[in-house]
């Protein structure tokens, strides 16, 4: 099995996250490609709360059949760090080759990360090419180490969406149907941050 864990805290999840889930799965001829909704990342703190979000998850992944939205992160205590989640990924499926996918603005903190070095051990690690960001300026051992996948531009980003859902404007086709109606039903977030 070649499973990629998507990371990410899907603040909310949008058309960008699946566009490079897919071209992820595509070209690294991945079996299955899991959502990992960070539950409570030590870095950031997300404006919606992990079950929502993952309930979003959920929405915007289900037709795919390769896409699994995961509770690896969730259903443990503290804060969530990548390196223990591989590690739970491993211990879940043994002998599967595990990779670790997330957009390219992360890595630019790879280094500050819980156990980096670890990191490379546990996963071939995915970096999705975003707008903006270079992969070169990131620590030359990652940087050899990291693979890169360019995608589609989509220069959208959570930050984005939740600005013109606080503006009132529309994320029509920023975001799936299901979603968008999920964030309306439940009020998500109206206010900026």
């Amino acid at each position: 099995m070649r499973i990629g864990l998507f990371g990410g805290s899907f603040d909310p999840v949008h058309m960008g996250h699946l566009l490079a889930a897919s071209e992820s799965a595509d070209r690294l001829e991945l079996d299955e490609v899991h959502f990992v909704t960070a539950a409570r990342p030590p870095h950031k703190r997300p404006a919606a709360p992990a079950e929502a979000r993952h309930e979003m998850v959920v929405l915007a992944t289900i037709l795919d059949p390769r896409f699994r939205s995961s509770r690896l992160e969730l259903d443990r205590p503290g804060p969530t760090f990548t390196v223990e989640t591989l590690r739970r990924a491993a211990r879940r499926w043994p002998g599967a080759e595990l990779f670790f996918i997330t957009g390219a603005d992360a890595y630019r903190d790879l280094a500050t990360w819980r156990e980096p070095e670890a990191l490379v051990l546990l996963a071939q690690m995915v970096a999705v090419s975003r707008p903006g960001y270079d992969l070169s300026r990131i620590d030359p051992f990652f940087r050899e180490r990291v693979l890169p996948i360019e995608i589609p531009g989509y220069d959208i980003s959570s930050t984005e969406i939740r600005r013109r859902i606080a503006e009132g404007r529309s994320v029509r086709y920023l975001v799936p149907y299901e979603v968008e109606v999920y964030i309306a039903k439940h009020r998500l977030y109206r206010e900026a941050r």
